[in-house]
């Protein structure tokens, strides 16, 4: 039996509204990619930001997550050279995400060139966000994360222990 706490939510409901797995779709001609089904529910019904991510490919954001970014980067001092080069680099590429009746979304031509992104791409579920890598790219992720000797020291520190 699952025990929960009075207003907190159980983890299978956090679990279901996870970005989760692997898909590879085809940008057509006009910029616009099918989001896939698992994912599309959500992205309607919380709203979405499409911005760059930091590893050549883009990010799609729940409105939630992206608020949430905007919040913490903003409390950041804009006497920071860092601090004003995030805000660029979140914002300036930043694009609300409408999904259309057929389930696409538009990706400005920038952000499409800056990822690499002509003709196929693949759509990854990073857990609270979506990334979107051209083919290439995402194949030299792929064999980074399969390196076991190099993910048992990179990921070390990390305390991923089961009970947690």
């Amino acid at each position: 039996m699952e025990r929960r706490e009075a207003g907190v939510p159980s983890l299978n409901v956090w679990v279901e509204h996870m970005f989760l797995g692997q898909y590879q779709h085809n940008i057509d001609s006009k910029g616009r990619l099918t989001v896939p089904v698992r994912f599309r529910e959500r992205l309607v019904a919380d709203g979405a930001y499409i911005t760059q991510g930091f590893d050549q490919n883009l990010m799609i954001l729940t409105k939630q997550s992206f608020e949430e970014i905007y919040q913490r980067v903003n409390q950041l001092s804009i006497t920071s050279n860092m601090a004003r080069l995030l805000k660029r680099l979140i914002f300036s590429n930043a694009n609300q995400v409408d999904v259309d009746k057929a389930g696409r979304i538009l990706i400005p031509q920038y952000l499409r060139t800056g990822a690499v992104l002509d003709g196929d791409a693949v759509v990854v579920g990073v857990g609270d966000y979506i990334e979107i890598w051209s083919p290439y790219l995402w194949e030299a992720q792929i064999a980074q994360l399969q390196d076991a000797e190099a993910n048992s020291q990179r990921f070390e520190a990390l305390d991923l222990s089961p009970g947690l």
